[in-house]
This record gives C-alpha cells, structure tokens and sequence, in this order.
C-alpha cells in the first residue's frame, strides 16, 4: 500500500465514521424533539419532525456507510 493510498484509507474510514456518529447524533435529537425536550414549531408538529429526524438518523446510522463502503471497495484482481 504506497502512502497515497494509505491516505485516501484513512479519509474514507473517518468519513464513515463521521456518517455515523452524525446518524445516531440525529437520532438522538429526533428522540428529545418527540419527546418534547425542544419546542420548534409546537406540538404535534415537533413529534412528526423527530420522528422524520429520527427516520434521516437511521438511514445515516445504518444505510450510508454500506453505500460508501460499496462505493469505495478496491476492485478485484482477475
């Protein structure tokens, strides 16, 4: 592995990383906004706003980073 690589490795893996510490970030604040911790527009407006926010979270948490990972795998050598 010549040291661009390794670079670019390195890159990838925070950035997936980064995708899901954002993910279960925003999970979090969808679970305080349903349950009322935050008031943005009034209720139930803020309940289907976390649940949206919780939904975006999840999707980032556990979906994202396969998708990049696929994206960013090294081809195969015949």
């Amino acid at each position: 592995m010549t040291q661009a690589d390794d670079s670019l490795a390195k890159k990838r893996f925070f950035a997936i990383t980064a995708m899901r510490l954002m993910g279960a970030f925003f999970v979090l604040v969808g679970f305080v906004l349903i349950r009322g911790g935050w008031e943005l527009a009034g209720q139930p407006t803020d309940r289907w706003i976390g649940v949206a926010v919780v939904l975006i979270g999840a999707f980032d948490f556990a979906v994202m980073p396969l998708l990049l990972a696929r994206r960013w795998r090294s081809p195969k050598s015949s």
